[in-house]
């Protein structure tokens, strides 16, 4: 039986560099990816200056947390999950 619907969570941590902070990248990973996102923790400079760091929880099947996580990679931000640090 397959497991494909089945929903899992993964929690990260992912670097928004500051030329990112104007465009939607949390909201994209619900929209686009279907991803349930709960922001655990959030640092974002005043006036939002300097990079920004959000501790997500991700919730959705196997193959939509991957695409999210592709997304990000796309964008070269710099993720860290549970085991390793991974610097896409």
């Amino acid at each position: 039986m397959s497991n494909e619907n089945t929903l899992t969570n993964k929690r990260i941590r992912v670097r928004i560099p500051q030329n990112y902070h104007q465009e939607p990248v949390i909201s994209r990973l619900v929209s686009e990816y279907g991803l349930t996102v709960n922001i655990k923790a959030a640092i974002l400079g005043q006036n939002a200056i300097g990079d920004g760091w959000f501790d997500l929880d991700l919730q959705g099947t196997e193959a939509q947390i991957e695409n999210g996580l592709n997304y990000l990679q796309e964008l070269k931000l710099q993720v860290w999950d549970e085991n390793n640090i991974s610097d896409w």
